[in-house]
Order: C-alpha cells, then sequence, then structure tokens
C-alpha cells in the first residue's frame, strides 16, 4: 500500500507524543509502577497472558506507560518479548503438584480434599464499596494487622488429586490416543491448517480475554452446541524447571528457577459413543483451559473453545479453526483495527476517482439519452 508524505510531519509527531505525556502527568502526580504491581492484580495478570510473557514487574511498568489501556499494554509487553533470547524450555509441568490457593468444581458438592474458595469476587455484592474511596497508610495498616492476627487455613497450599482422575479411574472419560510429538511453538512458526491441538491451546491462552470470553459465550448460546460443567477450576502455583543438559531429561536432576501462578479449569462435555448393535453411552470429553495469573473467565471459555474446536463442527463457527485462531489475538486484531488511522490518501484517491467517472459516465449518458428524445 503507498502512502504519501505529510508535510510538517516530524514536528507534529513530536508534539501527539509530548501531549500524550502531559495527559499522563497533567495531576502533578503518577501512579508507582509498584503500586500497579501490588494492587491491579486482575489487570497485570491479564496483560501477562495475553502478552505471553510472565513478568509482574514488566506488565506493571507497561500498564503505567500505557495509561492503563490493556490492549496497549499488552502491544508493549510483546514488543519487550520479542527482544528476549529464547536460551531454554522448561520441562513438562505436571499440575497435580500445583500448590492450590483456589480449588472449586461445579459438578460435584463433595471432592477430594474439600472445595476451597480462596480469593475471588464471586460471593462479594458486587455493589460499589465508596468506603475504599480514600484509604489512608493508616487504616490499611490497621486492617492487615487485624487480618493476619486471624487464623489461616493451612490447607490452602497443599497438593491435591484432580476431579478428572477420580471419573478416568471410573472408566468416564474419554481415552485418547497417547501423541508424544514435541508440541510446535506458535510464536517461531507461521500457523498452518489444520492446526495441531498444542498450536490451538497457544493461541488461545494468548488470546484477548474479551474476544475469548465471547466466543465461549457465543459457543454456550447455541453457536456451538455445547454446555460443559466445570469439573474442576484450579488456582495456584507450579514449579518450572529446565533439563541439566548432561544429563537429559532426568527430572531429578533438572534445575528449578522458580514458580508462576496460573489458572487451570478442566471443563467436562458429556458426548454419545456408539457401541454397535444399536446401543450406545455416555462419556465426557474434556475442554481444557489454562492462563497466566488468576482469570477464571477467560480460562472456562478456553475451555468451551478447545472442545469446540477439537470436534470441529463447520456448521458452527466456533469450530472454524481459522475464524477463531485468527481473530482473538490482541496486538494482531487492535493493529490491523488501528492501521486504518494511517493515511490512505493514495487508494482512498484512487476509489474517489473511479467514482467521480462513473458518475460523469451517467451524466453523459443521461443527457445523450435526453437530447435524443428531443429529436424524437
Amino acid at each position: 500500500m503507498a502512502y504519501v508524505a505529510v508535510r510538517g510531519g516530524k514536528q507534529a509527531i513530536n508534539a501527539s507524543i509530548e501531549s500524550l505525556t502531559y495527559q499522563r502527568l497533567k495531576s502533578g502526580t503518577a501512579p508507582d509502577a509498584n503500586i500497579i504491581e501490588q494492587s491491579m492484580h486482575a489487570l497485570i495478570d491479564q496483560v501477562m497472558a495475553e502478552g505471553s510473557l510472565y513478568s509482574e514487574t514488566i506488565a506493571a511498568l507497561a500498564v503505567k506507560q500505557a495509561e492503563g489501556s490493556p490492549e496497549e499494554a499488552v502491544f508493549l509487553l510483546r514488543a519487550f518479548r520479542s527482544t528476549l533470547p529464547r536460551k531454554h524450555y522448561s520441562m513438562e509441568v505436571d499440575t497435580t503438584g500445583m500448590r492450590i490457593e483456589r480449588r472449586i468444581s461445579a459438578a460435584f458438592k463433595d471432592i477430594p480434599g474439600g472445595q476451597i474458595l480462596g480469593t475471588s469476587a464471586d460471593y462479594t455484592h458486587r455493589l460499589i464499596d465508596f468506603g475504599i474511596f480514600r484509604e489512608s497508610p493508616e487504616e490499611i495498616r490497621t486492617w492487615i494487622e487485624n487480618y493476619l492476627k486471624k487464623e489461616i487455613d493451612e490447607a490452602a497450599v497443599r497438593k491435591y488429586p484432580k476431579v478428572i482422575d477420580y471419573l478416568r479411574s471410573q472408566g468416564l472419560i474419554r481415552k485418547l490416543a497417547s501423541k508424544e510429538t514435541e508440541p510446535s511453538d506458535v510464536t517461531k512458526k507461521n500457523l498452518t491448517f489444520p492446526a495441531e491441538r498444542s498450536e490451538r491451546l497457544q493461541i488461545l491462552t494468548r488470546g484477548q480475554t474479551g474476544a475469548v470470553t465471547a466466543l465461549g459465550y457465543a459457543a454456550l448460546r447455541g453457536y456451538g452446541a455445547v454446555h460443559p460443567t466445570v469439573g474442576e477450576l484450579r488456582v495456584g502455583k507450579i514449579p518450572l524447571t529446565v533439563a541439566n543438559p548432561f544429563s537429559g531429561k532426568n527430572p531429578d536432576d533438572a534445575y528449578y528457577f522458580g514458580e508462576i501462578r496460573i489458572t487451570e479449569v478442566e471443563s467436562l462435555i458429556p458426548v454419545t459413543v456408539p457401541m454397535g448393535m444399536g446401543e450406545s453411552r455416555i462419556e465426557f470429553d474434556i475442554g481444557y483451559g489454562i492462563c497466566f495469573g488468576q482469570n477464571e473467565t477467560k480460562a472456562i471459555a478456553m475451555s468451551i473453545l478447545d472442545q469446540c474446536l477439537e470436534v470441529g463442527d463447520p456448521q458452527y463457527p466456533t469450530g472454524d479453526e481459522e475464524f477463531v485462531l485468527l481473530h482473538i489475538d490482541s496486538v494482531e486484531a487492535t493493529g490491523f483495527i488501528s492501521h486504518l488511522k494511517l493515511p490512505h490518501y493514495v487508494t482512498f484517491q484512487a476509489k474517489l476517482d473511479s467514482v467521480r467517472e462513473i458518475a460523469r459516465t451517467r451524466t453523459r449518458t443521461r443527457s445523450g439519452e435526453a437530447d435524443h428524445e428531443q429529436q424524437l
């Protein structure tokens, strides 16, 4: 696409950038990045997941620079991520070893180890709390001191068995063929269709939270013919390790380099399996969702779309890989929409000239027809 130069463009751009900085600082104060990191957990988790980089500090800085815009912060985080070297791949993580902070099941009232409500806004009244409009440091300190005096249930950091394993032991989970091939890396390889499940899961977990949620909702409403039950939702921390280069993939010799907080969802979707002789039985497929931090709605929606794309029913848009996977990426979608703000003078003038020429041709044709009628 061709563009024409805008006279005085550099000066105008510099003035625009200065105006942006003034807009951020005109109150005379600016939020500290550390405060953003410590107090805006939901926003930080969303930006890290969509930015595909686990760094609360850098995500907080991106949020500050973007003035709270998630899409701009994700763009900044992805740009920063592209400058980092890829030195290692972590070893496979068994999420049954997660240090649980929150664990619920919509499928069973009683689960091994019990349900752990943990930290969530699900049980609040969702009313504006005007009492926190101004919170003094003294009030905050007093509240924290009183809270820490209470007995904290240490069970909330233990490891628990998976609810899905209980159903699997009863033969109620549909068995899938084992696949031991290395997963593809969508950040290093262009996506082709049909996509592997590992590629779909990577794109879904990096997908824009609103887009993934909207398509998951669409599947529930009838554009995917699926209504799952959340078998288990977990929020907690998992350890990450890197293989020792001198001993291969022996987990006992791996190097531990930290842990990350994730949300994991396993949804149960009933399917009818033919048994022959006109008989059938009900089994369950598993829809899987996982993302950085605590973002439960997105993880559930991801588990819905995972199952929709695994089935791949062409009559539903949520079963179309290309429709779903190419339209949920935050940076791709925002960038393509935003590029419409850039100069399109040449292309628009070409269209305008074409429209004008058609109008002139029609005018000449009508004038010629009128002269012909007068002669008759």
